[in-house]
């Protein structure tokens, strides 16, 4: 099996988030604050950087067809455009929830916080599917980069 690089490189940062997110929520159960807030630091970031390498990966290089049988591409459509909303979704929930930590805004955040982390746990579970789909129970179907589709080259 011949994975490709930026895909799964970028598929392994978003595991590490939700793992990092998973180990945060352990640590503030136990009242270890500041190791949670080191630990959901670093899962922020490790989702940065997951999203730094899909967005240069999508311009530069080009999202990837569903290269599975055609009576699949539908259903891999709808879980796609379900996995997309969770993912921008969990994206705007992040966001607040470490602003409402960093602000010590401890209500809101706690409030917030463990539907911040449900929706991101199934992101991230979504995000492996779809990349299991596109380059590992399938081959990947045609890519064409945003560069290319804009310029018509």
């Amino acid at each position: 099996m011949n994975l490709p690089l930026l895909p799964t490189l970028s598929t392994f940062f978003i595991v590490v988030s939700a793992i990092l997110v998973a180990a945060g929520w352990v640590l503030v159960s136990k009242g270890k604050i500041e190791a949670h807030k080191k630990t959901m630091y670093a899962a922020a970031i490790a989702a940065l950087t997951f999203f730094i390498i899909y967005a240069s990966r999508t311009i530069f290089v080009g999202n990837t067809a569903f290269g599975g049988p055609d009576n699949m591409k539908i259903y891999y459509t709808v879980f796609l455009i379900f996995h997309i909303t969770l993912a921008t979704t969990g994206a705007v929930f992040g966001l607040v929830t470490i602003w409402l930590g960093y602000k010590n805004n401890i209500a809101k955040h706690r409030r917030i916080g463990p539907i911040t982390s449900v929706i991101w746990f199934f992101t991230a579970t979504t995000g492996v599917m779809v990349y299991s789909l596109l380059y590992v129970l399938y081959e990947g179907g045609e890519t064409t980069s945003v560069i290319k589709a804009i310029l018509g080259t």
